[in-house]
């Protein structure tokens, strides 16, 4: 079979000609096959210099005609301009063209007039796939650094959806946002139609579909814990407001960072509650520093270690349940197929080391929010994500902040971190597991700190009063290997000028235009 490729500039009567004349030779012929590439004049020239050095041959004028010879594995095979494809239809197929000069100049307008039309229907289809807006907020904080090749990879929402990425913070932050926004478009991503910025929080969250919340940017001091949880409400009324305001209808909200995540999520669903169930806060980040402990502990990857739970404060007092937690791969006498799997606590023989040094690293980076920094806490928002869009692993329990409706024993209107899985892009909670039953001292423990968190932020109560336990064992007897992270105790303890206040209201004023008041 003899394949051409006949390409030529729109407008080039002898490009004409040579079209006609293959139509002809394709329609009456059953082994004649042509493929055709029209240009436009303007680039014509810049294009037919790539065709040629890429193949190293020698043309100059319109059109270009070769035949493929890919059924020999070789390249193209150049054989010339309109009078060498002339010869070659006349001698091999005793074909040839009687087309007048006038009818060559008037159907090669015809073929310009026709390019320029596809071109513009193909880029009016273009407009009309509208690409998913993603919206990061605080976009100067090193996780967003951290997210944006991430996103940009196609494996968060997939290969076939296009994304646009608009970058929000105030006005201090625009010079960096300005040089990100080339580094974004510097990755070349097939998937991503357009990077933006905004510093003017009238126009923030237009049309998004996804919005990222990350930790506030911080530049002044408070004296008070009650101070630092109160400072948290300006900026979540105004992000509230303005995602109810200027936010698609299915706008998905996910709540990353390490300070005060449960409690951010919340007074976002306090001040947005039209898209309320559409707002959650990650927790894989504790679950992966979880992980990552019992990896170097076993000796193997953290990535073969499963379903361990985040229970309560994501960024505060939590529990982390290790009954259901299995180990994949894992090199011992006992040795089976890549789905097999051990629980994990009949692997770690030393009990003591769970219940006193897992406990006391996990409790330290809580508190302090060291090892969380911009590389973990963007992998963990993008995995949530994936989930959220595409479904969790089958079988495999996921921890994710929502909002309480009495599952577990859990009092309702708290954001409590606990097991669900993804599916059909929502979540379910599940609440079918056995043997996860937490012990009322655990629960009141979690519940009080989260309640007390909202109240004092949004002025119900003056004074925040951690839980005192009544035992001073970290692990309750009667509990089988639960691990307690007690960041309220610890919170307690560090001196009360170390708190970092955000710029809430200072914050708002540095972006362009008007304070929005709700």
């Amino acid at each position: 079979m003899a394949k051409f490729v006949i390409a030529g500039r729109a407008d080039c009567p002898y490009y004409a000609k040579t079209e006609l004349l293959a139509d002809y030779l394709q329609k009456n012929l059953p082994d004649f096959r042509i493929h055709k590439i029209t240009q436009r004049p303007e680039v014509w020239e810049d294009w037919l210099k790539d065709v040629c050095e890429k193949n190293k041959w020698s043309h100059k004028n319109s059109p270009i005609i070769w035949r493929e010879l890919l059924d020999r594995g070789g390249k193209g095979l150049l054989l010339g301009g309109y009078n060498e494809f002339l010869e070659h239809a006349q001698l091999y197929y005793d074909v040839t063209s009687s087309m007048t000069t006038e009818l060559m100049m008037v159907i090669a307008q015809e073929n310009l007039g026709a390019h320029i039309e596809k071109e513009q229907e193909e880029e009016g289809l273009k407009t009309c796939i509208n690409p998913l807006q993603v919206w990061i907020t605080s976009a100067s904080a090193p996780a967003c650094y951290n997210l944006i090749p991430i996103l940009t990879s196609g494996e968060v929402f997939g290969m076939h959806t296009e994304i646009s990425i608009t970058l929000f913070d105030n006005k201090q932050a625009e010079e960096y946002l300005k040089s990100l926004v080339m580094e974004t478009q510097d990755l070349a991503s097939p998937v991503l139609r357009s990077v933006s910025i905004c510093t003017k929080v009238e126009e923030a969250f237009c049309q998004a579909h996804v919005i990222v919340v990350l930790d506030d940017s911080t530049d002044k001091e408070v004296f008070t814990l009650e101070d630092c949880l109160r400072s948290r409400v300006p900026l979540c009324r105004l992000y509230g407001y303005l995602i109810e305001k200027n936010a698609h209808e299915s706008v998905r909200v996910i709540v990353g960072g390490k300070t005060f995540v449960n409690l951010k999520t919340v007074l976002l669903m306090r001040y947005a509650p039209r898209i309320a169930h559409n707002i959650i806060a990650v927790a894989l980040g504790v679950e992966g520093e979880a992980k990552a402990i019992l990896a170097r502990k076993l000796k193997t990857a953290p990535s073969y270690i499963k379903d361990v739970i985040i229970w309560g404060n994501i960024s505060g007092n939590n529990y982390v349940d290790l009954r259901k937690t299995r180990v994949y791969r894992y090199e011992s006498a006992i040795w089976g197929p890549l789905h097999y799997s051990r629980p994990l606590l009949n692997l770690i023989f030393d009990s003591e080391w769970i219940k006193r040094e897992f406990v006391a690293t996990l409790k330290n980076l809580t508190a302090t929010g060291r090892q969380f920094g911009g590389i973990l806490a963007a992998h963990s928002i993008a995995t949530t994500l994936k989930y959220w869009y595409h479904g969790s692993p089958p079988g495999e329990i996921v921890s994710l902040g929502i909002l309480s409706e009495g599952q577990f024993g859990i009092p309702k209107g708290i954001v409590f971190s606990m097991p669900v899985k993804f599916e059909n892009g929502t979540w379910v909670v599940l609440t079918d597991l056995k043997d996860i039953e937490i012990s009322e001292q655990i629960m009141t423990r979690m519940t009080s700190d989260l309640i007390q968190e909202k109240l004092v932020a949004l002025g119900d109560k003056i004074h925040f009063q951690p839980y005192q336990s009544e035992h001073k064992d970290l692990v309750p007897h009667e509990e089988k290997n639960p691990v307690m992270s007690d960041a309220a105790d610890f919170l307690n303890q560090i001196p009360q000028t170390t708190f970092e206040k955000p710029q809430s209201l200072e914050f708002l004023n540095g972006f362009e235009g008007k304070t929005v008041e709700s």
